[in-house]
């Protein structure tokens, strides 16, 4: 009966390895069901596959984000998304991948329905007539409201042989790398970066008007675009504020490791000081600490200090300890980051008592050497919007190098 036994278990676990290898390395194509039973497409590489483990990298324009801790479990390939507390989980079947992107932080959630295949490298089916207007150059863009209510942001785009890559910047922050081609009246776009799958479907009205929606796996939003060489978002630095009566912060937050930080620390002493609002489940947040990491640590012996307040999904220490460990690992950054509590105005408003107008993650507040809040900057457009994002770069330097010769 032992020899049965032991048999038994050898023939599964050979069987289960051969259903492993059918993981093919190279390009799949995969899908995201959003809002009205759409699919939201995009490109991942699969490579390094053994018995156990495999390397993924998701791929949106230029942008390569790599999953690390990839495993099997008999046929079901699990790709953690660390940076979002999320994960794909599918049974693997031939070429064919099938499964759910799960979100671990939300109890017993069901997941949003997931397909692939191997060997599919076009995002988007290329339409055999595609329309004949070119999306290319600057777009004032409208989100559109259930209520009616518009906000106005600004579209970039740029062609090459059918494929179409760019983004949408709004004052909260940017949509990041899209990619997509032309159809045969307009143009479809999508993103997939990890944290929520973008679907965009675009319709010319005539040469420099379009019509559209955008898709997420919880709505849509209609969209209304005009070509504009001249649009622009409101000043970043306009939006919000200190309340009337305040000049200085006086948070007093706990880091990873529970010391209680504040500005009157002898660190931050007669330092230019940043002060980033962010959340580790944030895109645009992720883009900023890419940035500012290295930053700092070109800059630090200027006599700044730089640091961050994150707010998670949980008002948990231990659960925010984690995420932003990993997130300080994952940019090797140098600065504190504190935990402010929950994500949510209640949580904002607890923390940060003297700020008014909070409306976006990021937020980035300058300290001069006095302690006192000189600027206020709401959102971040980062590497996806090119040209925006090289203009930040110039103007935060400028700011900073204005507070410290002060």
């Amino acid at each position: 009966m032992k020899k049965i036994l032991l048999l038994i278990l050898i023939v599964a676990g050979i069987l289960s390895c051969e259903r492993k290898s059918t993981l093919q390395s190279g390009i799949w194509r995969g899908e995201l069901t959003v809002a009205n039973n759409k699919q939201a497409p995009f490109l991942f590489e699969v490579n390094n596959v053994t018995a156990d483990t495999a390397t993924v990298t998701l791929i949106n324009g230029e942008e390569r984000v790599e999953l690390s801790g990839v495993a099997f479990h008999g046929d079901t390939l699990i790709i953690p998304i660390v940076a979002y507390d999320a994960a794909i989980k599918g049974v693997v079947a031939e070429n064919r991948i099938e499964g759910r992107f799960i979100k671990n932080y939300i109890d017993n959630d069901p997941g949003v329905p997931f397909t692939a295949l191997y060997g599919e490298e076009a995002r988007f089916i290329a339409a055999e007539h595609p329309t004949d207007i070119a999306i290319d150059g600057k777009w004032e863009v409208l989100f559109i409201g259930e209520k009616g209510d518009t906000a106005r942001n600004v579209g970039i785009f740029q062609s090459d042989d059918q494929i179409v890559t760019g983004s949408i910047l709004t004052n909260s922050g940017d949509l990041r790398f899209l990619e997509g081609a032309y159809t045969q009246d307009g143009v479809h776009l999508s993103a997939f970066g990890g944290l929520s799958p973008y679907l965009i479907e675009i319709t010319f009205t005539d040469n420099d008007h379009f019509e559209g929606t955008f898709y997420t796996s919880r709505g849509t939003t209609q969209l209304s675009g005009s070509r504009n060489d001249e649009a622009a978002l409101a000043d970043p630095y306009s939006l919000a504020r200190l309340k009337p009566g305040y000049e200085t912060l006086g948070f007093s937050l706990p880091d990873i490791d529970g010391n209680i930080v504040s500005l009157k620390d002898e660190r931050f002493r007669d330092k230019v000081v940043i002060v980033s609002i962010l959340g580790s489940w944030c895109p645009n947040c992720l883009d900023e600490m890419a940035f500012l990491a290295p930053w700092y640590e070109e800059n630090r012996e200027r006599g700044m200090e730089v640091i961050g307040i994150a707010f998670e999904r949980k008002n948990d220490f231990d659960y925010a300890k984690k995420a932003i460990s990993r997130l300080k690992e994952r940019y090797n950054t140098g600065y504190p980051v504190l935990f402010g509590g929950e994500v949510g105005k209640e949580s904002i408003a607890g923390a940060l008592p003297e700020l008014d107008n909070f409306s976006s993650y990021p937020t980035t507040i300058f300290i001069d050497k006095q302690g006192k809040v000189r600027k206020i900057h709401t959102g971040f457009n980062g590497p996806a919007t090119g040209l925006f994002y090289r203009e930040f770069i110039e103007d935060f330097n400028t700011v900073v190098d204005s507070l410290l010769n002060k």
